[in-house]
């Protein structure tokens, strides 16, 4: 370890001993000492554990050794001091039950086995003569080189990977139209692929239109080997017409493929765009759209990104919004957030996606609106934002990020689907006029449409179990909606007149879909799901609104869903071997687990307490870093005990 350092005062090289941690020796260089020799011990003299990181307790005393080495040789060393640099592997050597000087305190007696951490030289790196000192990084942040600027991934990117997993065509099913032309228009050019796979769904729902299973249900669609319906639409270019007359539905993506590829972006650009309307007006919201509120919204939301916190440190009364990260980055929800809204050109705003998400699973709020201070400040730590946080910006935000919530809420349904198990029930429930369906067997979150037709492919995708109607306002017709497709259902919420529903014999109530023969041992599992679910709703949608002051009540979904997820996951992994996992307990348990949150450039350190809640976590793996977080500027969120 050497310290290029000015002479001393006498006009001698600083040389001289080290106390108790190893020798020193002349390395004939002027202005220069050498360590040869430096042993390290780090000492616990209280307490039981090491800490759930005993490498992380080794790693903070290197950090701290140049400091001590330039308090030693303070008195030989000009004014300035030297700057550290490691050039020869080091080896610090913890071992149990001996008393230290430098503050690691503790109480065992008993000596343990010592046990040696190996370090590499890291190279020195020249601090730029500009950067600040406001000490905001720590040591070994401020030697290493700046991190490369980070952009957001492209919608092209999401739907390539959904392409590649075969999850494409299932989530452009569940998209409506107005999702699908905005993405359409944002990959042509970039990826003509992608794009002719989004057009063929338009083009499809142009030929076959509206059925009982909805728009965007299976049963919409043409078979694969099915030919397209004659004659195509007048809608269609004369020379689109001309070349998919006959063809196969399956044959579609590779036609409209080609066609992009000799198209212009005009004739591409009106064969997305929807008829025009002369008595409508205009609607389309996104930046920079003719006649839209475009300058109002980058206005009030194009800034957040810019005053996003990059140093510092803050304390919040609750590391909750931290804890979702980790269980939506394992469904792939986390990674799809960026592309998502860069996909509607809205990807510097998603700091305010968090600090939305985030209100989910903080304090209630007051009269439907009013939010405790603190609330406010750690919604605005998870986000990366300085405090406090304008609640017309989340408005406007929700206003123009309608088109990228559905993709979002499409991940995140394919990836419950994926895991249920057919055997096991949906639990549906009336909430904020729609209805909300959930994987029973851990209150996992799946959708939340406004009627029960727009429900039916998510169903098929669970592999058409059964489903509960739980307590709560259900839109009207829902009952001969889900009679009409087939759905075995068991109710005790009273039907109306006319609803194909039969009577079942029990000691209460209780209705199923005429001709169905649902599982009537489930019967006696209804009055605690439907327990569940009202508690559920009454938390999450009724006690704690992420975006009061929004007309559209899109955004508010969409982190429901998210927000339910995260803490569903949590309780699933944590619980589920000694009790029924629900969300709620996640909420109730880490809602007062205090942090303290470190920025720095390259990422954001959430340091919990100590104590049964950390070990917890810990050991469920639900503490692991988190990479390339959209709204932290692409920085990992880490985790550790303090």
């Amino acid at each position: 370890m050497s310290a290029p350092t000015a002479p001393t005062a006498d006009g001698t090289d600083g040389i001289g001993g080290l106390g108790g941690l190893g020798g020193l020796g002349d390395s004939g260089e002027p202005g220069e000492i050498t360590v040869h020799r430096c042993t390290v011990t780090v000492v616990r003299c209280g307490g039981w554990s090491w800490g759930p990181e005993p490498r992380g307790l080794v790693r903070h005393v290197v950090d701290a050794l140049p400091e001590l080495l330039v308090e030693h040789f303070a008195e030989r060393l000009a004014a300035d001091g030297p700057d550290m640099e490691i050039t020869e592997p080091l080896t610090v050597t913890v071992r149990p039950g001996r008393t230290g000087r430098y503050g690691w305190s503790g109480g065992a007696s008993g000596g343990g086995p010592p046990v040696e951490v190996h370090f590499a030289p890291v190279a020195m790196v020249e601090v730029p003569g500009d950067a600040p000192a406001d000490g905001g990084g720590s040591f070994e942040e401020s030697f290493a080189a700046a991190p490369d600027p980070w952009t957001a991934p492209g919608a092209a990117a999401l739907f390539a990977e959904l392409a590649e997993r075969g999850e494409l065509d299932a989530l452009l099913a569940l998209l409506p139209d107005a999702s699908v032309r905005a993405y359409l228009l944002a990959l042509l050019g970039v990826d003509d692929t992608a794009a002719a796979r989004l057009l063929a769904e338009l083009v499809r729902r142009v030929l076959v239109g509206s059925s009982p299973a909805g728009p965007h249900g299976d049963a919409a669609r043409p078979g694969p080997a099915e030919p397209l319906p004659e004659p195509l639409p007048e809608r269609l270019p004369e020379r689109l017409r001309a070349v998919a007359a006959g063809a196969d539905a399956a044959d579609l993506p590779r036609l409209l493929a080609d066609f992009l590829a000799s198209a212009d972006r005009a004739e591409a650009v009106r064969l997305a765009r929807p008829p025009a309307d002369p008595y409508a007006p205009n609607t389309d919201q996104r930046p920079g759209a003719a006649g839209g509120s475009a300058a109002v919204g980058m206005a009030a939301g194009a800034s957040a990104a810019a005053g996003a916190r990059t140093t510092g440190e803050v304390q919040v009364w609750s590391a909750l919004p931290f804890l979702l990260a980790g269980p939506l980055a394992r469904i792939g929800y986390l990674d799809a957030i960026g592309p998502a809204l860069a996909g509607v050109e809205l990807a510097e705003d998603a700091p305010l996606f968090a600090a939305a998400l985030a209100y989910k699973v903080l304090g209630e709020t007051a009269r439907g609106w009013r939010r405790a201070e603190r609330d406010g400040e750690a919604a605005a730590a998870f986000a990366g934002l300085p405090p406090p946080l304008a609640e017309e910006r989340l408005a406007d935000f929700a206003r123009r990020a309608g088109p990228a919530l559905p993709v979002l809420d499409g991940v995140l349904a394919l990836a419950v689907c994926r895991g249920h198990d057919p055997v096991d029930p949906l639990l549906l429930t009336g909430a904020d006029d729609g209805l909300l369906l959930i994987d029973a067997h851990g209150m996992f979150p799946i959708a939340w449409t406004p009627e029960a037709t727009a429900l039916l492919p998510y169903w098929h995708s669970c592999g058409r179990p059964p489903v509960l109607l739980c307590d709560g306002p259900l839109p009207p017709g829902t009952l001969r909606e889900l009679a009409s497709a087939g759905v075995p259902f068991l109710t005790a919420v009273r039907p109306l007149r006319g609803d194909p529903v039969a009577r079942l014999p029990w000691r209460t109530p209780l209705w199923a879909a005429e001709g169905a023969a649902p599982d009537i041992r489930l019967a006696a599992e209804l009055p605690a799901h439907t327990q569940r679910c009202t508690a559920l709703v009454t938390a999450l949608v009724t006690e704690r609104r992420a975006v009061p002051l929004a007309r559209d009540g899109a955004l508010e979904r969409t982190v429901t869903l998210a927000a339910a997820l995260g803490l569903s996951t949590i309780a699933w992994t944590l619980w589920r071997d000694r009790e029924t996992p629900d969300p709620l307990s996640a909420l109730a348990r880490f809602a007062d687990l205090a942090a303290t949150v470190r920025y720095e450039r390259a990422a954001v350190r959430v340091r919990v307490p100590m104590g049964r809640r950390h070990a917890d976590l810990q050991r469920g793996g639900l503490l692991a870093d988190v990479p390339d977080v959209a709204w932290l500027g692409g920085r990992t969120l880490t985790f550790s005990a303090g």
